[in-house]
């Protein structure tokens, strides 16, 4: 029987099947679904558990012999089968076609699978699978659906936010479930129940050590060298990669090119920012940074970049002396001073 993953919740609270299995490459929506199995399994007395994880040393027997075998104290067992590859061989294939055919009465068991490419999705083992277990197949989040699904995680701990904020940390998480699950935990320690503003999640999402790598764009943007020397010398300082403050800088560099070639074209400013997707306190400070800062600056520092790529990775650079953090920082305040 095939169930969706919304509708686990309810089945499990109305019975409970013998067989399971979750595939999935969504590996937080494929672990909390097995932990909700888990969970009523235990509260129906299933107290025992094996856990098996085919390697390639892995022999099938040891499935079957778990299947048979009587639990120590009489109680119901909950079995578990991993298949990280998603392909258990000729030999497995025939083991859980076997396996399916004679479930005992006293086991639970749970399978879990990662995605099944089209290939394997035809084969024998799999429909076996899919006519006796109850089978959730969990589709990828795709990136169009992640605010959604953001915004379905905070209200479940009692918080909202607004588009601009759940965008933003959709785009900080880069599609990575369990990280935009880690912030909306640390969201939920930070702050009570209620309405976030675009700030609180801002600093929540970024503030990770005392100087951050993304509000020095914030301090090159906003033409303040003083802050601009001071925030990466704390960086420096707080041993933070130079590669990873390099992109930050080159990507806002990037960012302001591509904003002055759309408002050459006759592109208004607010349209080029929702685009490019600015918002908050950087979308205030682009057009004065717009103002400030000249194309041939803006285009001379991207090639000044490509100098301190070249210095980080131990090449001559005809641009700068000095070593690296150096260069970094006559670049980032080149920008800031227009």
């Amino acid at each position: 029987m095939q169930l969706r993953l919304d509708a686990l919740e309810g089945h499990l609270a109305r019975q409970l099947a013998p067989l399971y299995v979750v595939t999935s490459d969504e590996h937080l929506l494929a672990l909390e679904a097995a932990d909700k199995i888990r969970r009523a399994a235990r509260a129906q007395g299933y107290s025992e558990r094996d856990v098996l994880t085919v390697e390639r040393t892995f022999k099938w027997g040891e499935l079957l012999a778990a299947n048979q075998a009587l639990s120590l104290f009489g109680d119901k067992k909950l079995i578990e089968l991993r298949i990280p590859s998603g392909k258990p061989g000729k030999d497995g294939g025939a083991a859980l076609q076997s396996y399916v055919k004679d479930l005992s009465p006293d086991n639970l068991t749970l399978i879990t699978l990662p995605k099944l490419d089209w290939q394997t999705q035809k084969a024998a083992w799999v429909a076996s699978l899919q006519q006796a277990a109850v089978y959730i197949d969990i589709p990828q989040v795709e990136r169009n659906q992640l605010p959604n699904w953001i915004g379905q995680r905070l209200a479940a701990q009692g918080q909202s936010a607004d588009r601009q904020s759940i965008e933003f940390i959709a785009d900080r998480v880069e599609g990575n479930l369990l990280a935009a699950h880690q912030e909306i935990q640390k969201l939920g320690l930070l702050h009570e129940p209620g309405r976030l503003t675009y700030e609180q999640v801002h600093d929540a999402v970024l503030n990770v050590a005392r100087y951050d790598v993304f509000k020095l764009s914030e301090a090159m943007l906003a033409g303040d060298p003083a802050r601009l020397v001071r925030m990466l010398e704390g960086l420096k300082g707080e041993g933070e990669a130079l590669p990873l403050v390099l992109w930050a800088v080159s990507e806002e560099i990037r960012t302001l090119l591509k904003l002055k070639a759309g408002m050459a074209q006759g592109r208004p400013l607010g349209a080029l920012l929702k685009e490019y997707r600015i918002w908050g306190p950087r979308e205030r400070m682009m057009d004065p940074a717009l103002r400030r800062i000249s194309l041939p600056t803006l285009e001379a520092a991207m090639k000044d970049a490509a100098q301190v790529d070249k210095m980080i990775k131990g090449l001559r650079a005809k641009a700068f002396s000095g070593d690296a953090w150096d260069a970094m920082l006559q670049l980032a305040l080149k920008v800031a001073r227009g």
